[in-house]
C-alpha cells in the first residue's frame, strides 16, 4: 500500500484491490495546489465533513472519467475489497455546537487498519467511538489546532487508539491560506523531532514497526 499526502487532510490511498482518496480540498479555498487529474483517479472519495478544504469532490475521478463513489457520513460501506466504516464525531468540544459533526472513518484495505481522524475537534475520544473505530495500525491525524484539535491533544488521543503509524496532517505549511501550527509541537510531544519528510508511505502488515513511529509526508 502506498499513502500519499495532497495537504490539509487530503490523502491518497493506493492499495492493491482499491484507490482510496479522502477529503480533497478546494485549491482557490486553501491556496494549496491539487496534483494532476490522473494522480487524484479513486474509486471511492470520503468527506469527513461540509468544508471546503474537505469536500471538493468534483477533483476526483475514475480512471474512465466517470465519478467514484462518494462516502461522507456515518456507515458501513464496501467497495473494490475496501471495508470502509464511518463513526460520527465533533468538529468542536461542544458536541458539534460551534462547527458540527465529523465523521471518523476506519478503512481496512491489504490487511491494513488505518484510520483517518478528519477534523476532530472533540478532546478526547469516547469509550464507544474507541470501540467502533477498532485496530488502528496507521493513524491520519490532525494537529494545527484552531480547527481542530492541538499537539497535546492529539498525543493523548495517539495514546488511546495505540497506532503503529501516526501520520500528522492539518498543520501550517507553505502556501495555505489561514493560520495553524506547525507540525513542529506534535513532534516535539511524541518525541519524534528528528523525523525526516518523507515523499509518501509504502508499507504492507509485516513491515510495521514494533513501537509507534511518527512519520511525516511531504506534500505531493
Amino acid at each position: 500500500m502506498d499513502i500519499y499526502w495532497y495537504g490539509q487532510a487530503c490523502f491518497k490511498i493506493k492499495g492493491k484491490t482499491a484507490t482510496v482518496v479522502i477529503d480533497p480540498h478546494d485549491p482557490q479555498f486553501t491556496g494549496l495546489k491539487l496534483p494532476k487529474e490522473k494522480e487524484l483517479q479513486a474509486d471511492v472519495a470520503l468527506v469527513t465533513h461540509d468544508h471546503q478544504d474537505h469536500n471538493f469532490i468534483s477533483a476526483v475521478t475514475m480512471p474512465d472519467g466517470s465519478k467514484p463513489m462518494v462516502f461522507d457520513k456515518p456507515g458501513e460501506y464496501e467497495v473494490a475489497g475496501a471495508v470502509i466504516t464511518g463513526i460520527r464525531s465533533f468538529h468542536d468540544n461542544s458536541e458539534g455546537s460551534e462547527r458540527g459533526l465529523n465523521t471518523i472513518f476506519h478503512l481496512f484495505m491489504d490487511n491494513l487498519d488505518i484510520v483517518h481522524l478528519g477534523d476532530l475537534g472533540q478532546g478526547k475520544l469516547t469509550e464507544e467511538q474507541v470501540a467502533e473505530i477498532g485496530p488502528t495500525d496507521i493513524l491520519l491525524i490532525p494537529v494545527g489546532g484552531t480547527y481542530t484539535i492541538n499537539s497535546e491533544i492529539a498525543s493523548n488521543i495517539v495514546s488511546q487508539l495505540e497506532p503503529k503509524i501516526i501520520i500528522p496532517m492539518h498543520y501550517k505549511i507553505e502556501g495555505l491560506k489561514f493560520e495553524l501550527d506547525s507540525v513542529d509541537g506534535f513532534l516535539k510531544e511524541m518525541g519524534a523531532e528528528g523525523a525526516i519528510l518523507q515523499p509518501k508511505l509504502s508499507i504492507t502488515k509485516e513491515k510495521l514497526p514494533e513501537e509507534p513511529q511518527v512519520v511525516v509526508l511531504s506534500k505531493s
